[in-house]
């Protein structure tokens, strides 16, 4: 199947890990006219069906599944120990692993949705390969024109453009401080654009109508959008985590590796503030505070919780999504 017959508007609800990406937000999305995706990432490969299986039984024909490409072990072992103990996590918990990516791409493979999206990398040609003769439209997130490359000759049918402003963890293949990794999603859009003939989906901090035409008049097929359904009831986001977004006491977003070794926006809170010196050493450091984070939520610390949010938040809203979907295509 084509990937311009999966959309029926000009709005995709990001795959957001962790849990604000529930089926419940996919269907509504859905069924408003966006396309949603469900998140795979921290997830086994039989959770991941089971979402699947729970979209489906809601007779939602388009959605996407998104799964994270594994990166490269830590190769500065003294600097994550030292770290983690500063932080007050258990350096045990610092470990390495794949986040069941075989599993979970040999489990689409045989119950393939419409879509599947990768990111943190690109996967192997035999992949990309393996999933469209399935049934599988393949999209992947790039943030430079190198990374697009990559991906286009890699057969990859779509591309997710992510600009700097996004919420959440940065999509690029290599978790390191280089340079072109900065790009604005305009900017990228036109970029990305002149080296490559396939669909482009902007994503980064994109919260209202004119943003969307804005990103359409750049050069995009579609608009993702995560942070604008943050706040939605039928999204899994922490209360806390909601509350803050609307909070006075939270002004801006910087990009951080304190809460997982990976660049990732966030609200700037104390924990922000307090390690600026977070080592390249993802899911390592992810693993290790995930105690951490939980703890905090559970007490409802929202100053040492990972808030992921992009530069737009403030303009995050708790209406419904179907609601939320209607704004965004207000002006289509």
């Amino acid at each position: 199947m084509a990937f311009l017959d999966l959309l029926s508007s000009r709005i995709v609800v990001a795959p957001m890990a962790g849990g604000p990406s529930t089926p419940e937000l996919v269907i509504a999305a859905s069924r408003a006219g966006a396309l949603g995706f469900l998140a795979a990432g921290y997830k086994t490969a039989a959770s991941m069906m089971a979402e699947v299986e729970a979209v489906r039984a809601a007779a939602v024909e388009m959605f996407g599944v998104n799964v994270f490409v594994p990166g490269v072990p830590c190769s500065e072992a003294e600097d994550l120990v030292q770290y983690l103990k500063s932080v007050g996590a258990d350096p045990e918990n610092g470990t390495w692993d794949d986040d069941d990516f075989v599993g979970k791409v040999t489990a689409l493979l045989a119950d393939p949705p419409p879509l599947v999206s990768f990111t943190f990398g690109c996967p192997e040609a035999a992949v990309i390969s393996a999933l469209r003769d399935a049934g599988a439209s393949v999209l992947v997130t790039v943030t430079s024109p190198a990374e697009a490359l990559v991906a286009a000759h890699a057969g990859a049918d779509a591309l997710c453009v992510q600009g700097f402003e996004a919420g959440a963890h940065r999509g690029t293949f290599v978790n390191a401080d280089a340079f072109g990794q900065d790009y604005g999603l305009l900017s990228l859009i036109g970029v990305v654009g002149s080296v490559t003939a396939l669909p482009l989906i902007a994503a980064g901090g994109i919260m209202t109508a004119g943003q969307v035409q804005a990103a359409v008049a750049a050069g995009a097929i579609a608009a993702q959008c995560g942070t604008a359904f943050l706040r939605c009831p039928e999204s899994g986001t922490h209360p806390r985590h909601k509350a803050a977004l609307a909070d006075p006491r939270y002004t801006t977003t910087t990009l951080t590796r304190a809460f997982s070794g990976r660049p990732a926006r966030a609200l700037v809170n104390q924990f922000v503030f307090d390690h600026p010196d977070a080592p390249a050493a993802y899911p390592e450091i992810n693993n290790a505070t995930r105690a951490l984070r939980a703890a905090a939520a559970a007490r409802g610390d929202s100053e040492r919780m990972s808030l992921w949010a992009g530069q737009g938040f403030r303009s995050a809203t708790d209406l419904p999504a179907a609601e939320v979907v209607s704004l965004l295509t207000a002006r289509a």
